[in-house]
């Protein structure tokens, strides 16, 4: 394998990648009707299984009641504003205040909203029981978290059949953990044991903005300390096939979306249920976690409660909320590989303070570290474009004999020491390193809405003017014509279009990816064009010193 073969296979290698993430995202399931109205809430209450209801006596939940129109309010903290309905007290809106819209940076990012009927809902399970279609009454309080204070409120109540319902949404300052509770008093004459339940309704349709050049996840996904990090495709919830941890202990549930996600986190050693379902008639989906209120006596009290995330996929923030819940930024199989990279990417960060010039010094100590392999590798392209036109006057001589063709050019390869396959292994052996920093680069919220320099205002975005992916097709250019030029002129031919084919797919991508590649082929360049020039100054004192 010659080094235009090698570009070759990994052209064809990364092309076929792409056209696989697009042709499953193609394929994934079309948006049904919508049958529910925007910000409505939809859907039956669940029902909890027998082995999570123990010994307690069989528990009947609330039959379905019409929607009713719900009178909406909301609140503010300093890292969100949310939108909170008196039906059932779901968190139907909720906006990030410090992140902006992919494609309108005038507007904050809105995570729930009634477009994707993205909501997070709450209700209990029981004979009469509030659930998240019942109407509540808010307690009257702030609406905004004061100056000093490190937590806002919000109390909502609900009475039924003598048993009185509290469900009360805690915010806090500088976090988008919002603390979910029940408070259950039962003035009822007989003793009931109700189960909670807490889920996430969304469509299956990915969020707008995303490029059409990558493919990212959407959809529920499920941690548990034995089956660990597991991702469900909408289209197997549809047709019953999802397959994921049911009961535990232990774990988490969330709805996952490129760079931000949704979880419902219930304390540690708490028995709970994971749940997922389509809502009947619509492309709308629920997943959540049922948990079991202990049973309360006439004239007692008892209560239920759960952290719901709602926020970036920040790391350290997700490692201090619940375990494993920074696996949603998902790198696959190259996470060994990835992790170690984001560390050192976040850490040259804290040092520079530019997520720019932090891919750039990345870059560089990737490239130093793998210096030793990359030169092995150019001083073999080197050597065997000294060898080119001896290469040439073996194929005009033996064109019509492939055989001897073949014999004649290992017996040059033996006589002057080349490898024509050391130009190939050192590249191979990079390559899970530079897909795992694509990976990174392109799962790394920090990337979104972060500077560099100049026109480049958010990493994540497509360079507005293109003119990174320009420098790129540039460099590719250069990096051409520093190879050896294939002996057959179509293929020659071919090796000159590539930078442009090649190229033309980074006008869509993020930018951050675009300046690594660029950084990455400018120190190749200037790596191979000085080993060309000392293998060249040398092939030429040898041919010299023969003649």
């Amino acid at each position: 394998m010659d080094t235009r073969r090698l570009i070759l296979v990994l052209i064809f290698t990364f092309s076929s990648f792409m056209l696989w993430e697009n042709w499953q995202k193609y394929n994934q399931p079309k948006p049904a009707v919508e049958a529910a109205v925007a910000g409505q809430s939809t859907g039956s209450v669940p029902t909890p299984s027998v082995g999570l209801q123990g010994k307690a006596a069989p528990v009947t939940p609330t039959a379905a009641v019409p929607a009713s129109t719900a009178e909406t309010f909301t609140v503010s903290t300093d890292l969100l504003k949310a939108t909170i309905s008196t039906q059932g007290g779901d968190l139907v809106g909720l906006e990030l205040l410090k992140y902006r819209e992919q494609d309108q940076k005038d507007k904050h990012f809105v995570l729930f909203d009634a477009k994707h009927h993205y909501m997070a809902q709450a209700g209990l399970i029981g004979e009469g029981l509030p659930t998240h279609r019942t109407t509540f009454k808010r307690v009257a309080g702030a609406s905004e978290l004061a100056d000093g204070s490190d937590e806002l409120k919000i109390r909502l109540e609900a009475e039924q059949n003598g048993v009185k319902v509290a469900k009360i949404l805690t915010f806090k300052r500088g976090s988008y953990l919002v603390d979910v509770a029940w408070e259950i008093a039962n003035g009822s004459d007989k003793a009931i044991a109700p189960h909670a339940y807490f889920q996430l309704q969304r469509d299956d349709v990915a969020p707008a903005g995303e490029s059409k050049m990558v493919s990212t996840f959407t959809g529920p996904a499920v941690y548990t300390e034995t089956d660990k990090y597991q991702k469900v495709d909408f289209g197997h919830i549809a047709d019953n096939k999802a397959k994921f941890a049911k009961t535990a202990d232990n774990g988490w549930l969330a709805m996952v979306q490129h760079y931000f996600v949704a979880a419902v986190v219930p304390k540690d050693k708490t028995q709970r249920e994971f749940y997922m379902r389509k809502v009947d008639g619509s492309n709308i989906f629920q997943a959540g976690v049922i948990v079991p209120v202990a049973e309360i006596a006439p004239g007692a009290k008892g209560e239920a409660s759960v952290g719901l995330y709602a926020g970036p996929q920040e790391q350290s923030s997700l490692k201090q909320v619940a375990t494993g819940l920074d696996l949603v930024v998902d790198y696959g199989w190259l996470t060994v590989v990835a992790a170690p990279i984001f560390w050192a990417l976040e850490a040259i960060h804290k040092l520079v303070g530019n997520w720019g010039w932090a891919i750039v010094i990345l870059t560089i100590m990737i490239k130093a570290v793998f210096y030793p392999l990359s030169a092995a590798s150019y001083k073999s392209m080197a050597k065997m474009k000294v060898l080119t036109p001896r290469l040439m006057q073996l194929k005009e001589r033996f064109g019509d004999d492939k055989q001897r063709l073949n014999q004649e050019m290992m017996k040059l390869y033996q006589t002057e020491k080349v490898n024509p396959l050391g130009g190939c292994l050192p590249i191979l052996v990079q390559i899970p390193v530079f897909i795992a920093l694509y990976w990174v680069l392109l799962g790394a919220v920090e990337m979104r809405d972060a500077p560099w320099i100049g026109w480049i205002t958010d990493l994540a975005s497509a360079d507005p003017y293109y003119i990174l992916p320009v420098i790129m097709m540039v460099s590719m250019f250069v990096q051409t014509k520093l190879n050896p030029t294939p002996p057959d002129p179509i293929q020659a031919k071919v090796m000159m279009m590539m930078p442009l084919i090649f190229g033309v797919m980074f006008f869509w991508f993020p930018a951050g990816l675009v300046l690594y590649w660029v950084v990455n082929n400018v120190l190749s360049i200037a790596q191979q064009w000085q080993i060309t020039r000392m293998i060249d100054t040398g092939g030429k004192a040898a041919n010299d010193a023969k003649a």
